[in-house]
Order: structure tokens, then sequence, then C-alpha cells
């Protein structure tokens, strides 16, 4: 039997299916951004500091591809080194990150507490630094990657009720700048999607009806998004099809950041 013959010999030269993490994947665009990755070839990351849910979810997708649950914090330096550290030896490369991590806290600028403040930023902006310095490494071993950072239209408009939340992701719209500036030179892309008003099921319980409807009437699409929408341009960003798209910030909004000033009835109601 010749080489090419050989029914095993494809098998062996077959290039390593990639592999991607992904932060906050325990639900809403974090869990379907992974399921997107799982579903083109990926192997894929999952972390996130809510346990329970963290498992619910692996179980639920390990059945789509290679899943690799990982509990951890992304504020916390030595919990973002360690989960890195478990990819490596776990799969040996790393080729996407996706930064989706992040909470909100919606109040008035008088009712934001420093505490309030501390934890936002704790999450939104200082885990996309220490998740990428962490990265980038193994990044580098594999021969580059594709970094997104999930940032939000409320880094690019300022909106009611957003002062720490909104100041956190235009401060990692220039954070991916920088990234995307110096890794550039070394072969990672670093992009930023800034999602609208998405319908998960955050935005569900914490969005009325007379919200909704300033969304319906504000937004051009008439509606909102939904997380695989959000998922679809994060796999572009990470693809060969985007190879020379670096220090971007793409707006996946329905036209929202180009049509008026905000929701009437959040300015109603400071």
């Amino acid at each position: 039997m010749t080489e090419n013959s050989d029914p095993h010999s494809a098998a062996v030269t077959q290039p390593p299916h990639p592999v991607a993490l992904v932060t906050g994947a325990a639900r809403g665009i974090g869990m379907a951004i992974a399921t997107h990755f799982l579903q083109t070839g990926y192997r894929v990351a999952l972390l996130d500091w809510d346990g329970p849910g963290l498992q619910t979810t692996t179980r639920q997708l390990s059945a789509m591809g290679e899943v690799l649950a990982l509990e951890a914090d992304v504020g916390q330096p030595d919990a973002v080194a360690t989960a890195v550290g478990q990819i490596s030896n776990t799969w040996g490369r790393l080729d996407a990150l996706v930064n989706n991590a992040g909470v909100a806290v919606f109040k008035p600028i008088g009712d934001t507490t420093f505490a309030d403040w501390q934890a936002v930023m704790a999450s939104n902006l200082n885990g996309p630094f220490l998740c990428t310095q962490a990265c980038v490494p193994l990044m580098l071993a594999s021969g580059g990657g594709a970094v997104v950072n999930i940032a939000s239209i409320s880094g690019l408009r300022a909106s009611t009720l957003r002062v720490a939340y909104g100041t956190s992701k235009a401060a990692l719209i220039h954070l991916t700048k920088q990234q995307a500036v110096e890794l550039g030179n070394a072969g990672i892309r670093v992009n930023a999607v800034a999602p609208g008003p998405v319908d998960t099921a955050m935005a569900k319980l914490v969005h009325t009806p007379a919200i909704r409807a300033d969304y319906h009437d504000t937004i051009p699409l008439n509606r909102y998004g939904t997380p695989e929408e959000i998922a679809a341009v994060v796999g572009f960003l990470c693809s060969p099809a985007a190879s020379y798209i670096n220090g971007q910030v793409l707006a996946v909004d329905g036209g929202f950041d180009a049509a008026g000033v905000g929701l009437p009835t959040l300015r109603r109601n400071p």
C-alpha cells in the first residue's frame, strides 16, 4: 500500500481544530458565541464565574464538540492565569479569545457608589486587559490569532443611567485600539463588537414594556437583535475572512447609533 493510499494518512495530516476561549459563556451572548464556534469546528473553553450555570451550559454544549469548563473571575489575575494554563495543558494552543464577560449597574450618577463603579470596571475593563495579557503568549506559540472585545453601543453614545457601564465600554473600545496597534505587529488582530439592544433573558427581565417600545421606535430595523446575530459577527471577525481587519469597532445595533438621542422613557425619568 502506498503512502497516498493509506486510509489513515489524511487524518494524520489534518491540521488541529482551532481553539477559542469565550468569557461570560454560561448564558446569553457568550453562550451563543460558544455555540457558533463549536458549529464552525472549534474546540471551546467556556469561562464564567457562575459555577452552576457554567456546568449546565457545559453539559448542553458538550454534545456539539470539545468543551472545557473554566470557573473563574476575569477581574482576578491569578484566576485568569490559572484558567489559561488549563487551556494550554489541555489543548496546547489558542486561536481566538472573546472577552464577553461583563456586569452592568444602571443607576443615576448620584446613586452610583464607588463600589458599583469598581465592580463594573473590574469585569468590563480589567477583565479584557487581564485575559488578553494572559492569552497572548499561548496565541503566539500557535502562530497568532484574533481577539474580539464585546463592548456596547453605550460605549459609543452616552445614555441615561449608564455612567459606570458606558464609561467602562468606552474605555474598552480604546483598549481595543491600543491592543490592535501593538499586538497586530505580532500577528494577533484585535477588534470590538458594540451590540445594541439584544433580546437576552436579562433584557427581558430589566427592560420594561415602555423601554422596549422606545427601542423599537428608535432602532431603524424596529426590533432587538438576537444573541445569534452577535455571535455571527464575532465568528466573522475571528475568521480568515477578516484577516485584514484590525483595531475596528463594529456596531451591531440595527442602526440605533445612527438614529437619535436616546430613549424618551429614560430621559423623562432620570
